[in-house]
């Protein structure tokens, strides 16, 4: 696997004001809209490959997906399957598929190489999406944080502060790394939200209610938000260019 990318995937009602929030949030152009009924576009950095998205749902409520980018999507495909994966649909160019615990992920081949750096608001805040965390029913956590490990063949790494989580941990040269939440639920999917890491947290937090956010609750570093469309997100006391492993208690 050699890139990552992370959609907001925004119901028709939501779609238009969560593309403008998630632009103000990165500081990220949209491209022109594609697919079959235009429902895909990309938010595109200054400089640097993009590695967030968003697309348009016909139904369901909105959500995270993830695509990962490798050489032979059908190999990965079956590798994924035989680690227990379910296919949804499968072509010679990508494939969609739902992890063990029921998250839906994508394989595609668009080669991609250069993460984009932090975006630069002035004062000395810089901030950038550089995480998606995996959201886990306490039953599925093991299965599921084994998928992913051994999938993307990634380090892993605990948060002794906190044991719920665990990380996975790419090569320097990935935008994303993966989180995995142990939530205390006993039944359902999993799920996923962004992760953001700023210079300045509360500086951070400040801005994003100006775009329209609000704050859900704090937790021991980092901040839940409430978007005005789209699924909720957390705002880390990680600085952005931070060293994964040198990072604070907390995500």
């Amino acid at each position: 696997m050699f890139w990552m990318t992370a959609f907001v995937d925004l119901t028709p009602e939501e779609f238009d004001r969560g593309v403008e929030f998630w632009q103000g949030v990165t500081g990220y152009a949209l491209s022109p809209v594609r697919g079959e009924h235009d429902e895909f576009a990309t938010l595109v950095p200054p400089d640097g490959d993009a590695h967030l998205r968003v697309q348009r749902l016909g139904d369901g409520p909105s959500r995270v997906h993830i695509d990962l980018h490798v050489t032979d999507p059908v190999a990965a495909t079956d590798e994924a399957v035989a680690l227990g994966a379910t296919v949804v649909t499968r072509h010679p160019t990508y494939a969609v598929l739902m992890s063990p615990g029921g998250f839906e992920f994508c394989f595609e081949r668009q080669p991609l190489s250069r993460p984009a750096p932090p975006a630069d608001w002035g004062g000395g805040l810089r901030s950038v999406v550089d995480q998606v965390c995996l959201d886990v029913p306490e039953p599925a956590y093991e299965t599921e944080f084994g998928f992913w490990r051994t999938l993307t063949g990634w380090e892993e790494h605990e948060i002794h502060a906190h044991p719920e989580f665990r990380r996975l941990i790419g090569p320097a040269d990935r935008p994303l790394h993966l989180l995995v939440q142990r939530l205390e639920e006993q039944t359902g999917p999993v799920r996923a939200h962004f992760d953001l890491a700023a210079s300045d947290q509360q500086t951070e937090v400040e801005r994003h209610r100006a775009l329209g956010a609000s704050v859900a609750w704090f937790g021991d570093g980092w901040v839940v938000m409430t978007p005005p469309a789209g699924p909720a997100y957390c705002i880390t006391g990680r600085s952005p260019g931070m060293r994964v492993l040198d990072a604070p208690a907390g995500r």
